[in-house]
C-alpha cells in the first residue's frame, strides 16, 4: 500500500441509527453533577505522579472550588494509592458534603481490597468498570459479549454483597458503573450489560447507580456520540434508576463539544479534570466547559473566581504547564495584537461605561477577566497592533488618557519600536516610549519660571503672562495678554521663533487622586505646512501643565526637522 493509501487501513466509525432526534434542540440550563478525576486519571497520566502533599494540596484545591464529587484513585492498584486514601479518610480531610470516589476493575481480589481502603469513609462512590466495545472483546478479551456481561455482573454481585454491612455500619455508599470504551460499543449491547448491572446491584429510583459512559478514545464527532447516548437512555429499561454520567477524553480535540453534546442528549454528570490532563491528549477540561455555561447565564455551581492561583497550584503539584492559549486561563487568553481587535475592545470598554449597561457587551472577550481574577491585559502590542492599542494600555494601565486625534502619532512610535526590537512589547516598555517621547522631551526651549496675573472686569477676564525661556544658551523673557493661561503663553510667543504653529486642540484630566493630584494636559498644534504635532506636560499646578505640553510640541517638532535634515 502507498503511503498516499494509508488512510485506507482506519475503519471509518459507524454511525447509530435513530430516528426523531431530539438532543439538537435542547439547551444547558443548569451545572451538571462534577466529579473531578485528577487524582486518578489526571495522576497516572503524569511523567513524575504527585506525591502524598501535592495530592493532598490538589485535594482541598477542588473541595475549595466546590467540586462535591472526588475520585480520589485506584487504591486497589498500589501500596502508594492505598495509603493516600486512607490518609483522607484517617486525616479528617473530607468534609462532611464530599463525596470521595475509588475506582476499581471488575476483579474479585481488587475489589476485596478497596473495600479495605474506604473503610471508615462517611460518604463513597465505589467505582467498577469493565471493557465492552467490539475492538476491546475481539483484541483484548476474546470473549463474547456473554462471557464480557458476566465479568461484570459478577463483579455487581460481590460488591452489593459486600456493601451491606458497610452501608449498615453508617457509610454512604453508592454504585458506579462504567463499561469501558462505551464510545465503541455497539449501543444495543451497552443497553443490555449496563441493565443487567443495574439490576444486580438491586438499583431503585431511590437509590441510584452511576451509569458512567467513558468516551474512552474518541472515535467519532460529538453530533455522533449525542446520538448514541439519546438512543441509549431511550433504551435503557430501568432509566429511572440510573444516573447518567459522561467521562469525556480528547483524542480527536473535541473533548469539550463532546461533553457540551452528551449533556444535551440528557447525560447528568461530568468527570473531568482541571485543565484537561490525561492519557494521551488528555481528559476533558473541566474549566472550560464550567465557564462556558458561565458565559450563556447558567450557574457552573464552581467557584473558579481565583484562576491564576487555581492554575498556580496545579502546574506546582503536577509539573505540566497550562498553555498560552488555553481557555479561559493561558496567558494570551484575554490579549489582543490585532488593531482592528483593539480598537473593538477599547470601544467597548468605553460603551460599557458610557451606557452604564449591566450586561458585558464587550468585542473579542467573550468574558469579563475580573470575574476569573484575572489581571486585566487585554491589549498587547506587537508589529500587527493598531493605533488604539498602545494608547488603551497608557489608559488602563497607566492613567493616560489620550485624545484620539492622538492615537496614530503615539501608535506609529510603538510600532516603531516593535519592528525595531522584532517583539512583542509589554506596558512598562510602552511608558518608556511615551515618557521618552513626551514627557522627558524639555528641550531645545525650557521654560525657566513664569508668572500670571489675572484681572476681571464684569464677565471679561484678562490674563496677563510673564516668562523666561532658555533655549541652548540664550536666555529670553516673553510677555503676553490674552483670555486665559494658553491664551496669553501663547500670544506671549508671538514674534519669537517658536510661534510658527496654530493652536488646534487641548485637553487635561488628572492623573491621580486627592488634593495634590497631577494634571496630565494634551496639546496639538499645526505648523504652516499643515503637519500636526502633539505635546504632553504634568504638573500639580493645572495652569503650568498646558505650558509644558505646548513647549513639549514645539521641541518635539524642532527635533524631528533637525533629524530630516
Amino acid at each position: 500500500m502507498s503511503k498516499m493509501n494509508q488512510y485506507k487501513k482506519y475503519i471509518p466509525f459507524k454511525p447509530q441509527p435513530i430516528e426523531n432526534r431530539t438532543w439538537p434542540d435542547n439547551l444547558i440550563t443548569k451545572a451538571p453533577v462534577w466529579c473531578s478525576v485528577d487524582l486518578r486519571d489526571g495522576n497516572q497520566s503524569l511523567i513524575d505522579p504527585m506525591n502524598r502533599q501535592e495530592k493532598l494540596e490538589f485535594f482541598h484545591t477542588l473541595v475549595d472550588i466546590g467540586v462535591k464529587e472526588i475520585e480520589i484513585g485506584f487504591p486497589s492498584a498500589s501500596e502508594t494509592e492505598y495509603e493516600i486514601c486512607r490518609e483522607l479518610i484517617e486525616g479528617g480531610h473530607i468534609p462532611d458534603d464530599v463525596t470521595i470516589q475509588v475506582l476499581v476493575q471488575a476483579r474479585p481480589h481488587l475489589i476485596r481490597k478497596t473495600f479495605e481502603a474506604i473503610a471508615g469513609a462517611k460518604n463513597v462512590i465505589l467505582h467498577f468498570y469493565n471493557s465492552t466495545s467490539t475492538l476491546q472483546r475481539k483484541v483484548v478479551f476474546n470473549m463474547d459479549c456473554d462471557g464480557i456481561t458476566k465479568i461484570a455482573t459478577d463483579a455487581a454481585d460481590l460488591i452489593y454483597e459486600m456493601a451491606q454491612p458497610v452501608i449498615a455500619g453508617g457509610m454512604n455508599l453508592r454504585y458506579e458503573y462504567s463499561p469501558e470504551s462505551f464510545m465503541g460499543t455497539e449501543m444495543d449491547y451497552a443497553v443490555e450489560i449496563c441493565q443487567a448491572v443495574l439490576e444486580h446491584l438491586h438499583a431503585t429510583a431511590e437509590n441510584k447507580v452511576i451509569l458512567n459512559l467513558p468516551t474512552t478514545v474518541e472515535n467519532c464527532m460529538p453530533n455522533q456520540f449525542a446520538d448514541e447516548l439519546e438512543y441509549f437512555i431511550r433504551k435503557l429499561p430501568s432509566r429511572e434508576c440510573a444516573i447518567i454520567s459522561l467521562h469525556p477524553h480528547n483524542d480527536r480535540g473535541t473533548g469539550v463539544a463532546t461533553t457540551e453534546a452528551g449533556l444535551l442528549a440528557g447525560a447528568e454528570r461530568v468527570e473531568a479534570t482541571l485543565f484537561g490532563n490525561g492519557e494521551r491528549t488528555g481528559n476533558v477540561d473541566m474549566v472550560t466547559v464550567a465557564m462556558n455555561m458561565y458565559t450563556q447565564g447558567v450557574d457552573p455551581e464552581l467557584d473558579f473566581s481565583n484562576i491564576n492561583k487555581i492554575r498556580d497550584m496545579y502546574e506546582r503539584c503536577t509539573k505540566m504547564r497550562v498553555p498560552e492559549r488555553q481557555p479561559y486561563v493561558g496567558d494570551l487568553v484575554f490579549t489582543a495584537f490585532s488593531g482592528s481587535h483593539q480598537d473593538a475592545i477599547n470601544k467597548g470598554f468605553n460603551y460599557m461605561e458610557t451606557s452604564g449597561t449591566g450586561l458585558w457587551e464587550v468585542p473579542y472577550l467573550p468574558i469579563d477577566p475580573t470575574d476569573l481574577g484575572r489581571e486585566y491585559e487585554p491589549v498587547r502590542i506587537n508589529s500587527q497592533s493598531g493605533k488604539g492599542g498602545a494608547a488603551f494600555i497608557m489608559n488602563h494601565k497607566f492613567g493616560y488618557d489620550m485624545p484620539k486625534a492622538m492615537h496614530p502619532e503615539f501608535g506609529a512610535i510603538v510600532q516603531a519600536e516593535t519592528e525595531r526590537l522584532g517583539t512583542e512589547l509589554k506596558a512598562d516598555a510602552i511608558y518608556r516610549l511615551f515618557k521618552e517621547n513626551y514627557l522627558d522631551v524639555d528641550a531645545p526651549y525650557r521654560l525657566i519660571k513664569h508668572s500670571f496675573e489675572e484681572q476681571t472686569m464684569g464677565e471679561t477676564s484678562v490674563v496677563t503672562f510673564w516668562g523666561t525661556i532658555q533655549i541652548d544658551e540664550t536666555v529670553f523673557t516673553v510677555h503676553g495678554e490674552g483670555n486665559g493661561p494658553i491664551d496669553a503663553f501663547f500670544n506671549a510667543i508671538h514674534g519669537q521663533k517658536m510661534d510658527k504653529f496654530r493652536f488646534i486642540d487641548y485637553k487635561e484630566h488628572a492623573i491621580s487622586d486627592g488634593s495634590d493630584s497631577m494634571a496630565v494636559a494634551y496639546v496639538q498644534l499645526r505648523d504652516r505646512e499643515g503637519k500636526d504635532v502633539f505635546g504632553v506636560g504634568i504638573s500639580h499646578n493645572i495652569n503650568l501643565a498646558p505650558l509644558k505640553a505646548i513647549l513639549c510640541a514645539i521641541n518635539r517638532a524642532k527635533i524631528a526637522r533637525r533629524k530630516e535634515k
